[in-house]
């Protein structure tokens, strides 16, 4: 187990459908074995001591991607929801997901909820799941929200800093990720938590989401231990120096 395991990590979950396409498989099949890689992901990262894993499962702007791969999609994640909740429970996992609700089918929801529900006393690891997620459209709805309660007057603006607007994020209870990785050789963020990123390190792989193991996770986990977290001060090897 490393020594500094970062306590959040938050994962771009990229490249299933080129590591199909390189196969001659379907967009669909490629989701699947996604999944595959997201259930050792969780496993992993309890092995390794971190408290929080977010997983960016489907994005706000996924929703212009054709409509047979989002049925697929949303399949695919009703029958992870059915087949993996009980697990995550017995392995104590808490579940949370993110994101806009209001265009998910309801089906849906209603499983989401459940899983929640179930395993919100567990503290193992607690798993976010990103769905109809998007950055900007989590601060829009943070501010939105603070905007309302100003006008009603159950929130003086003048005493709203950075803590305070944290809580009207969908994030709201959870630290900040300490390490993003992404996968498959993009390198860019994608409207993906990006106020709680500030102080991420940003670790990027050209491995396909499918294809991500143990060993990648552990080496991403120790680029975060050789990095010098200075949140905007001085290194510790220079304080030394003076």
């Amino acid at each position: 187990m490393p020594m500094n395991a970062p306590r959040h990590v938050a994962i771009i979950m990229d490249g299933n459908g080129r590591w199909a396409m390189a196969r001659g498989l379907s967009r669909a099949e490629g989701h699947r074995k996604g999944a595959e890689a997201a259930r050792q992901a969780v496993e992993t990262a309890k092995e390794l001591g971190i408290q929080y894993l977010t997983l960016f499962s489907f994005s706000s702007e996924n929703w212009s991607r054709p409509a047979k791969e989002i049925d697929e999609l949303m399949n695919l994640l009703r029958y992870y929801l059915k087949k993996e909740t009980a697990e995550l429970h017995k392995g104590g996992a808490r579940m949370l997901v993110i994101g806009d609700r209001a265009r998910l089918p309801q089906d849906l929801v209603a499983l989401i909820e459940n899983a929640e529900t179930l395993t919100k006393d567990n503290g193992k690891i607690t798993v976010v799941i990103a769905l109809s997620y998007g950055g900007r459209q989590d601060i829009l709805f943070a501010a939105k929200e603070l905007a309302r309660r100003a006008q009603a007057g159950t929130v003086d603006l003048e005493k709203v800093d950075e803590e305070v607007f944290s809580q009207y994020l969908m994030t709201q209870g959870i630290p900040d990720p300490d390490l993003l990785i992404r996968t498959s050789g993009e390198s860019r963020i994608s409207n993906f938590l990006m106020w709680q990123l500030a102080y991420a390190e940003l670790y990027f792989t050209e491995t396909l989401w499918p294809d991500f193991s143990k060993k990648e996770m552990e080496a991403a986990v120790a680029f975060f231990n050789s990095r010098d977290r200075r949140y905007g001060g001085l290194s510790q090897e220079k304080e030394s120096r003076g």
